[in-house]
């Protein structure tokens, strides 16, 4: 997880004049809650408690006065670091303990009620999946009721995952993001309402299609989305594949399709459109594709396609910054621009940085990320996502309101959330009560202004790159 806290906001309790500070979390580029620091220091010595044996990383003191200009930024830049280290350790940052309550946070944030809804949730052949849920249930559990809908097995449910995705004016299909355990997919959507949520499967390496091809359901799953890739021009075919594929398709022999289409060279990538490289050329215009453990740059060249490729392995780090736009560009629409850089080994002994001009360089780094866990996860012998958590030792979470109320809240994977924060009285508390559509107003406001690595020298180190021989070169 990718943590940043670009900001603040200000809130007065308008009875009693006093005021506080609110610490605006962003994960993975998109913001997710607003927090006060003594909402954090909790969850630091709950962790602290229940993960004794781990080191956790230190927390910034408190302030016994109130905290000039200069101690607030000293106050967030550490809290950032703090959770930025938090976010970076493989069993901090999947604490159910954490999970939990950054549930609640983005609950209590976004001023929703827990209550019952239906949630539509789509395959990629746009069948619609009605899913009776919980406006704050999260995402592993509105996706088990969604499988479970369709008669998949448990078992392979965690093969899968939840994404939004935006249609375009063109007709085209863009993925923007997948929803993360710990988030609230009614919340979330509220947000994005342009986008559809989506199921897909949660793996890069073709070789675990082959246990889900052992089950009618999820083969089923794996036929709509390649055959909806293949048709949006995500994979690649040639005119013999292709007359192939149709006549498979035709016939039903759905295990036969896949046989062939697993092994065209960009079966399960990612495509990202809109895209500008300084490879191998400055302002070079291409698109992106994320998969088969590498990432590809595509461009047209007359008729054909030309492709360049850079493999996850070769890559040592990459980080994430955002350029603004110049406030007279209407081009541009005055939005951000995203960059992601990696450091790639040309050849031996020689490193090179090439950058990716794209709004969608977040989720690049969080699927270059993902893709070398994966990798990891292998070598490990760790199972094929390592989304199972393990609640046997699970600690309720006291979780402290903004108001300074509290709760004990049972695991993330429950529909057991903190009271309708609709129905609290907040100014008789000592918080600060604002109406619904105001803050979602504000949360709309923070969408895709984050800076994820301020700046823009701090990088994350590639652990899979360690692994790189002669033979790779």
């Amino acid at each position: 997880m990718h943590f940043s806290i670009p900001d603040t906001q200000d809130f007065v309790n308008e009875n009693s004049g006093s005021s506080f500070t609110g610490f605006n979390i962003h994960i993975n580029g998109t913001f997710h809650c607003c927090l006060r620091y003594k909402q954090l220091h909790s969850l630091h010595e709950q962790l602290k408690r229940s993960l004794s044996t781990l080191v956790l990383p230190t927390f910034p003191p408190k302030k016994f006065f109130p905290l000039t200009p200069s101690q607030l930024e000293e106050r967030r830049a550490g809290l950032e670091r703090y959770i930025q280290l938090v976010g970076q350790d493989p069993v901090l940052s999947k604490s159910e303990l954490l999970r939990t309550f950054l549930l609640n946070a983005q609950q209590e944030s976004s001023y929703t009620e827990s209550q019952e809804t239906t949630l539509d949730v789509y395959l990629m052949n746009g069948f619609r999946i009605a899913v009776n849920a919980y406006t704050t249930e999260c995402s592993t559990k509105v996706l088990e009721k969604a499988c479970d809908n369709i008669d998949l097995p448990r078992e392979y449910a965690y093969y899968f995952a939840l994404f939004l995705m935006r249609k375009e004016n063109d007709g085209s299909v863009t993925l923007t993001r997948k929803l993360m355990d710990f988030e609230a997919p009614f919340i979330t959507q509220r947000i994005h309402h342009e986008c559809k949520i989506v199921i897909r499967k949660n793996y890069w390496d073709p070789c675990y299609d082959l246990e889900l091809m052992r089950d009618n359901i999820a083969l089923n799953l794996l036929f709509i989305q390649t055959l909806s890739d293949i048709d949006r021009g995500w994979i690649l075919t040639t005119k013999e594949a292709r007359d192939q594929l149709t006549k498979l398709q035709t016939h039903g022999n759905k295990k036969e399709f896949l046989e062939i289409a697993r092994n065209l060279s960009s079966y399960g990538v990612i495509l990202f459109p809109r895209a500008i490289v300084d490879y191998p050329e400055e302002n070079t215009q291409t698109t992106i594709t994320i998969g088969n453990k590498e990432l590809c740059t595509r461009m047209m060249v007359g008729k054909k396609v030309q492709e360049a490729k850079f493999k996850v392995t070769r890559m040592r780090c990459w980080r994430v910054t955002t350029i603004h736009n110049d406030i007279s560009s209407e081009s541009m629409n005055n939005r951000h621009k995203w960059e992601l850089s990696f450091e790639y080994l040309m050849s031996k002994n020689c490193l090179k940085w090439i950058t990716v001009a794209s709004e969608q360089a977040m989720l690049m780094s969080v699927c270059l990320q993902s893709m070398v866990d994966e990798l990891l996860n292998q070598k490990s012998g760790a199972d094929v996502n390592n989304m199972q958590v393990h609640r046997s030792n699970y600690t309720p979470l006291c979780y402290i309101r903004r108001d300074g109320s509290s709760g004990m809240i049972s695991d993330s994977s429950s529909s057991d959330t903190i009271s309708s924060l609709n129905e609290i009285d907040m100014g008789s508390r000592g918080g600060s009560r604002m109406d619904a559509s105001s803050v979602r107003r504000k949360i709309k406001e923070k969408i895709s202004t984050t800076v994820f690595f301020r700046s823009g020298r701090e990088s994350v180190h590639n652990e899979a790159f360690e692994g790189i021989g002669d033979d790779d070169l």
